[in-house]
């Protein structure tokens, strides 16, 4: 590691591991604030009344927004200090949960949110770049790597629980009032702890650049997400053609540059596109999927939001279990065969979502939970450190941002794509014959068509055409999840054929 690169003296063991649970806490609130919501779907959608459309942005935007800014806080954390922007990331994200908590509308919320994904950008490049330069031995910074994926996947999957638990006793703008808190003391914990650092030659800050990554990767997902959702017509196709226009732009901008905003020559080696397309599947695959699990656990099986949120667990703590495991299984398969091995397991648990989610019994729903969340962790642990350990010190922040962009991006599209599949194939299944029937008031036909959520609203519970939609919306899930298995399982393949799979020492 470059002396110049590192701003601080060289840690104590003690220090070293205080530091990353600040890290750890930082990314634990990212993730749970992603997937907190999707439990709080149904009585947010009986609060506000959003339509399916602002309820998948209310999903995506957070997402679409870290995945739009995150290549340039990568590279503004790399310049003004990595704790600093994390520091005034965490602030920016505790005020804006508050925004989130109070808002009195759909748009209100969408706003709120999209300010979440905004101060969320500042924070997670930090925090893989802090621990790139804080972990200088390899076999202790795959362990904290292994612990801060497993607060990034655990936090994915705790989500619901604690959603659950919040949703029992308030309403739901708790689920994010509870961020508050937690990053008030993260302030003051990172100023003690946390080391500064940031490169100290950075170069010409390219303001075209960042302006070019952002009109490539926010129309892309609008394109897919609006055409998906209502067909192709003019305005998706023009949003597809900008943001490939500008893809290609930036690719080309960065290759003239030298200080670029991200070096798209790393693309090149298979090994480091393999492993940034492996996880992005990985996570596309089961963000996608989630983002209406919570709603099927509810509105389809009847679960209160706490029940549903512990019948997400299995997936959580087998997601935790990897922390223990991943050194293990390194040292015996190599990276390329445990990424591999991974998402074959997480196409073999979405298989099996597929086929429990129309039996009558949760146990074989909770048994198909435990590859899934088993598979995620290890996938996404090693791909993460295979990525940051690729790059030089002085550019972290930017190839963190890489490895974090993908991350999100795949989420947004997860969403975008699978979550509006999920909607037009439950809009076919309605059209049926018997399962609306001609007497139907027209606001409530327009409810059960607009999504499950809405039509539960406006419907008895006992009412027939309640019980042929959520028929409806089960077997949209199963094909949903089906679909995303198949895409897992070309990822496993293409990560099996890319990624080298030499032995890994494990960490002690």
């Amino acid at each position: 590691m470059s002396p110049s690169e590192i701003t601080h003296s060289p840690l104590t063991a003690r220090r070293r591991w205080a530091a990353l649970a600040v890290l750890a806490l930082a990314v634990l609130v990212m993730a749970v604030d992603g997937t907190v919501l999707y439990l709080a779907v149904p009585s947010l959608t009986a609060d506000l009344a959003p339509t399916a459309t602002q309820v998948l942005w209310i999903g995506d935007v957070y997402s679409l927004a870290l995945a739009g800014l995150l290549l340039v806080m990568g590279n503004l954390a790399d310049r003004v200090g990595r704790k600093r922007l994390l520091l005034t990331g965490a602030t920016a994200f505790g005020l804006a949960s508050l925004l989130a908590a109070f808002a009195n509308s759909p748009q209100a919320l969408i706003g709120a949110r999209l300010l979440l994904g905004v101060a969320g950008a500042t924070l997670m490049p930090s925090t893989l770049s802090l621990i790139r330069t804080v972990f200088t031995d390899p076999a202790e910074r795959t362990r904290a790597i292994a612990i801060w994926s497993a607060a990034a996947g655990g936090g994915a999957a705790l989500g619901p629980l604690v959603g659950g638990v919040l949703l029992e006793h308030f309403r739901w703008g708790s689920v994010f009032l509870i961020n508050v808190p937690i990053m008030a003391a993260l302030v003051v914990a990172g100023a003690f702890l946390l080391p500064e650092s940031r490169d100290p030659a950075p170069g010409r800050f390219d303001l075209l650049s960042a302006a070019l990554s952002m009109a490539a990767i926010v129309p892309l997902v609008y394109a897919v997400k609006h055409t998906v959702s209502t067909g192709v017509d003019d305005s998706g196709v023009l949003a597809l053609l900008l943001g490939l226009a500008a893809g290609v732009a930036f690719v080309r901008r960065q290759r003239g540059l030298d200080t670029p905003l991200i070096d798209v020559d790393l693309f090149r080696g298979p090994a480091f596109s393999g492993a940034v397309f492996s996880a992005f599947i990985a996570i596309f695959a089961l963000t996608g999927l989630l983002f209406f699990f919570s709603q099927y656990l509810q509105l389809a099986r009847g679960y209160s939001p706490l029940q549903a949120g512990l019948a997400e667990l299995p997936a959580t703590l087998a997601s935790i279990s990897v922390v223990a495991l991943v050194g293990w299984v390194l040292a015996r398969l190599g990276a390329g065969r445990a990424i591999a091995t991974g998402l074959a397991l997480v196409s073999l648990g979405l298989a099996g979502i597929a086929a429990a989610e129309g039996a009558e019994s949760y146990l074989w729903l909770g048994l198909a939970l435990v590859p899934v969340g088993f598979g995620v962790g290890l996938s996404q642990t090693v791909t993460t450190d295979a990525v940051v350990s690729a790059v030089p010190p002085h550019k972290a922040g930017a190839a963190s941002a890489i490895s974090e962009t993908a991350y999100e991006l795949a989420v947004a599209l997860g969403i975008a794509v699978l979550g509006s599949l999920v909607s037009l194939r439950y809009r076919s299944n309605l059209v049926l014959p018997g399962d609306l029937p001609d007497d139907l008031p027209d606001d409530q036909r327009a409810a059960v068509q607009d999504s499950l959520a809405s039509g539960s609203s406006a419907l008895d519970a006992d009412s027939p055409v309640l019980h042929s939609a959520r028929e409806a919306f089960t077997g949209a899930m199963q094909t949903t999840s089906l679909i995303a298995a198949a895409v897992t399982l070309v990822a496993a393949f293409v990560a099996w054929r890319t990624i080298p799979s030499a032995a890994v020492r494990p960490a002690d």
